[in-house]
């Protein structure tokens, strides 16, 4: 990544962050929910046997009532475990969120020793970002733990961001990857990704 780059998405990533915490003061828990909702509702959803999803820290999107409902109708859940040392992310399986552990960056995670996610096809991850555009790149923390682990994900990756932080365009990289789909709490997006994706299955 050009110095340019690095600087350019810095200053966004600052921008959004005080953006979403202002969100966050107001009706996040609505927002929250309708978004949670929405994902339930997508195709790719509910007929994905396993979903991988993320601990909430800050002001990130809350999306535990999305576990709830994938533990509810009988499906796997798994939230990933970050390797500091390498930048990467594997997938650990919980059969309840009361299961999770402090780990690393004070992010809830599953046990070491739990049954670790094995990239199987029929699965959805959701992906954390400050900002995503509307051809699915993100603004991330700027480690690229999930660029790297999506390189190799062979299912459907689904970004969450409040409608207030979906822009038009972001700077992107050579390595940056673009989630398949975006979900607000106004709806839902198919980016040029996913529909070439879901062409191919």
């Amino acid at each position: 990544m050009s110095a340019d780059l690095r600087k350019e998405k810095n200053i966004l990533r600052a921008e959004f962050k005080l953006r979403r915490a202002e969100i966050a003061k107001k009706n996040k828990q609505e927002l929250d929910r309708d978004i949670s909702a929405e994902i339930c509702s997508l195709a790719c959803f509910r007929f994905a046997d396993t979903v991988l999803l993320y601990s909430p820290i800050g002001s990130e999107i809350d999306l535990s009532a999305v576990a709830y409902e994938a533990l509810s109708k009988g499906k796997r859940v798994a939230f990933p475990v970050c390797n500091t040392d390498d930048c990467t992310l594997t997938f650990r399986y919980v059969s309840a969120l009361g299961e999770l552990e402090d780990g690393s960056y004070s992010i809830k995670e599953p046990s070491a020793d739990a049954e670790q996610f094995g990239n199987e096809e029929n699965s959805v991850c959701i992906v954390p970002a400050l900002s995503f555009d509307r051809c699915g790149f993100r603004i991330g923390y700027g480690k690229g733990y999930y660029d790297r682990f999506l390189k190799a994900f062979r299912g459907t990756a689904i970004g969450a961001v409040y409608s207030e932080l979906l822009c038009d365009s972001l700077p992107r990289g050579f390595y940056d990857l673009a989630v398949d789909v975006i979900v607000t709490e106004r709806g839902s997006i198919i980016t040029d990704a996913g529909k070439e994706k879901i062409g191919k299955r």
